[in-house]
């Protein structure tokens, strides 16, 4: 089957270890993000871990779950959205690298092309530059006040 993508990629002065604390922890999204709430299932045990399950909500009535499945501490993480938005199979990635003396953040994602699907790879392709864009911001906020 086809696969859908959406990626966004922004660079900021900011140092690597700065956005990784934004993007490797569920409870910081709302923070600078659009989501309303953000955080863990009750059962984790701290941020960034493989097999956790973190949630979102965007608006009023969309929460979507997802699943990390892999970590690179301070450089990768992979995770798949389990539930709250119509797509199947998705997998999505944030790749921190340096450059220069900041960071280049990579944020994709790609899902099984269905009829649902293509509808929010349409919301997606608006959504992930604005969250990108709200990351680059707050990751330079974070580092000029540190």
């Amino acid at each position: 089957m086809k696969r859908l993508t959406v990626r966004a990629q922004g660079s900021t002065s900011a140092a690597r270890s700065a956005v990784w604390a934004l993007v490797a922890d569920a409870n910081t999204y709302p923070q600078w993000g659009p989501w309303s709430a953000g955080g863990y299932d009750p059962e984790a045990t701290g941020p960034g871990r493989p097999g956790m399950r973190q949630w979102f909500r965007y608006g009023r009535r969309t929460t979507s779950h997802e699943r990390i499945l892999e970590v690179d501490e301070g450089s990768r993480i992979v995770y798949t959205v389990e539930r709250g938005i119509p797509v199947r199979n998705y997998r999505a990635e944030i790749e921190l690298t340096d450059a220069g003396s900041g960071t280049l953040v990579s944020w994709s994602a790609e899902w099984d092309r269905t009829v649902l699907g293509r509808l929010v790879q349409r919301k997606l392709r608006v959504v992930y530059p604005e969250i990108m864009a709200s990351l680059l911001r707050a990751a330079e906020v974070t580092s000029t006040i540190a």
